[in-house]
């Protein structure tokens, strides 16, 4: 049986997917694969990525003939992964060499569902450890146990799929697919899941991935209508959280990070196209008062003053008719 399944979706990435590709190279073994997922690229990624399937050892490629987003192309791989274990990287990424093998003994000695682990913010020449909000490492824990408390950042708030591993029996339980189509913030519902239906995790100062910020072709760059997924992804997370058996303990976090997420677009509401702007306003006021409003209310109060004051100024906005994300 393969060890590992590596899911590494590509799109428009030629300036740096053979960065990505020799870090792969860097983590071969005769157990591991790699799931190079072309999610219809336009440029010269779809030959780099030939050439990679010829070179590579254990690469699949598998082409999209449509693009469907990141979400869509990471659950392509997720259905075609054979591995014992199965991790993420994104196609402008890349690796410490032999990272992967000390990932993978990593969750073996630990012996649970999932791990994750801390990673290397790379800006421009710039480098940033960014570590998993959770003070206890290497010890098995309850997944849902790590979500609260609503007030602090938590494992919830640092939903990277790629800072991590994870074992079969998750995608069996269809814990690991993303919501199909999400442009943005597709692993937001996708982190909250794991921790509220996973029986077991851990958390590891392992560093190896290497993680790209400030790509031009990347959606966080990119002021167009597609940032505004957010809101489908954290209406998924809230409703999905309505219904769990602990909805009146973590309904608080949820909700506060929403609350949170809003803010912090309208505080960057500049870099988005101004008919995006407008409905970016009017989204986000009909989604505050989707909100369990009692809730709501609470979280607002909790907030610094001028974020509160921002959002209750935007829940009483009226939103035009028939509105919806």
């Amino acid at each position: 049986m393969v060890k590992l399944s590596v899911i590494v979706p590509f799109y428009n990435v030629q300036q740096y997917a053979p960065d990505t590709l020799r870090s792969l190279g860097a983590n071969a073994r005769d157990d591991f694969e790699f799931v190079l997922v072309d999610d219809c690229s336009r440029d010269g990624t779809p030959d780099i990525l030939r050439r990679a399937e010829r070179e590579l050892p254990g690469a699949v490629v598998v082409r999209h003939e449509t693009n469907g987003g990141l979400a869509t192309a990471r659950n392509t791989g997720i259905d075609r992964a054979r591995g014992e274990y199965l991790t993420f990287l994104d196609g402008d990424d890349w690796l410490a060499p032999g990272y992967y093998e000390r990932l993978v003994a990593a969750i073996e000695e630990l012996g649970c569902d999932f791990v994750r682990t801390d990673h290397v913010q790379c800006t421009g020449r710039a480098r940033a450890v960014h570590r998993v909000p959770h003070g206890r490492r290497n010890v098995v824990l309850d997944p849902r146990a790590a979500i609260l408390p609503a007030d602090r950042s938590t494992s919830v708030d640092y939903p990277y799929a790629w800072a991590g591993i994870y074992h079969r029996r998750l995608a069996d339980r269809g814990l690991l697919h993303f919501t199909d189509g999400l442009r943005t913030a597709e692993d937001r519902p996708w982190i909250w899941r794991l921790h509220r239906e996973a029986e077991s995790f851990a958390v590891t100062g392992l560093l190896g991935v290497f993680y790209r910020r400030g790509v031009a072709s990347s959606l966080t760059q990119i002021g167009d209508v597609r940032q505004l997924d957010f809101l489908r992804a954290f209406d998924q997370v809230i409703a999905e959280t309505a219904a769990d058996r602990d909805a009146g303990e973590l309904l608080p976090k949820a909700v506060r990070t929403y609350c949170a997420i809003i803010s912090h677009h309208l505080g960057s509401i500049e870099r988005f196209e101004p008919s995006v702007a407008r409905k970016l306003k009017s989204l986000s006021a009909t989604a505050l008062r989707r909100m369990p409003q009692d809730v709501l209310t609470e979280a607002l109060d909790s907030m610094d003053l001028e974020r509160a004051t921002k959002l209750r100024r935007l829940r009483r906005r009226p939103a035009p008719a028939g509105t919806a994300a």
